[in-house]
């Protein structure tokens, strides 16, 4: 991973952007969107506090003086169609307010990305963000059903996985958020999961393999196992080379091993 993928929130807060036409006009809709202020002087930018400029000249040299005088006073930079001079990129964005789904190529094809977000058009519900909000108003009964972070974090792994009730690719899951919480049982003991790996290759993963990653709290994996592999698995989780001594972590572990 070459990007660190964030959402920064610009509501109300001014943001440089520069240029005129159909190049820059996209990106003043997409701050407008966001709920930023778009300022379109450089100088008058940098004495209002703007972090973000958006610069979109016709003429490169333009761009590059521009760029580098935001860069100066601190401010992150975006040059379109210049990648090599851009701080950050923008990606493809799907939105079901407030769920945002951002598809970024680290500035290498615009094109991809769009295509791929069409593609996600498609399967994602269009309550999809009414799951979210629903889930958002549950969190403190969530909390109170499940004190335990760990184990509330498998009670929604499982209720929101394939075929869960609250599986978001499922229309209506919303609507089924009130009576998963009501008969949701208490979580079972995990006991180890181990894994047998017939390749090194992340996408040879089976689906059970890739479940069993995104969810482990701990990974007790084979020195072998390449880092490539182990991104799979949370951020968050425990990474344990073998030979482990010691009592196991507390949660969901899972032993990675080749055959």
């Amino acid at each position: 991973m070459r990007s660190l993928p964030l959402f920064h929130r610009i509501a109300g807060r001014p943001v440089v952007v520069l240029g005129d036409g159909p190049i820059a006009e996209p990106k003043r809709r997409l701050v407008e969107r966001a709920g930023g202020e778009v300022v379109p002087d450089l100088a008058q930018g940098i004495a209002r506090g703007a972090r973000l400029a958006f610069i979109a000249h016709a003429d490169s040299a333009r761009c590059e003086a521009d760029a580098a005088a935001a860069r100066a006073a601190g401010l992150l930079v975006n040059v379109v169609d210049r990648p090599e001079l851009c701080d950050f990129t923008t990606p493809s964005i799907l939105e079901r307010d407030p769920v945002l789904l951002a598809i970024g190529t680290d500035g290498t094809s615009a094109g991809l990305a769009k295509q791929l977000r069409l593609r996600l058009e498609a399967l994602l519900p269009a309550n999809l963000g009414a799951l979210a909000a629903t889930l958002s108003r549950m969190r403190g009964a969530i909390r109170a059903r499940w004190p335990d972070a760990g184990e509330r974090r498998r009670a929604l792994d499982g209720a929101l996985g394939a075929g869960g009730p609250l599986d978001p690719l499922a229309e209506g899951a919303a609507d089924r958020a009130d009576a998963w919480l009501a008969q949701a049982l208490p979580p079972e003991l995990l006991t180890p999961q181990h894994v047998e790996l017939a390749s090194l290759d992340p996408d040879d993963l089976t689906l059970r393999q890739a479940r069993l990653l995104g969810s482990a709290d701990a990974i007790l994996h084979d020195p072998a196992i390449p880092a490539a592999l182990l991104d799979r698995a949370r951020a968050d989780a425990q990474r344990l080379p073998l030979p482990h001594s010691g009592p196991l972590p507390t949660g969901l572990v899972v032993t990675l091993v080749m055959r």
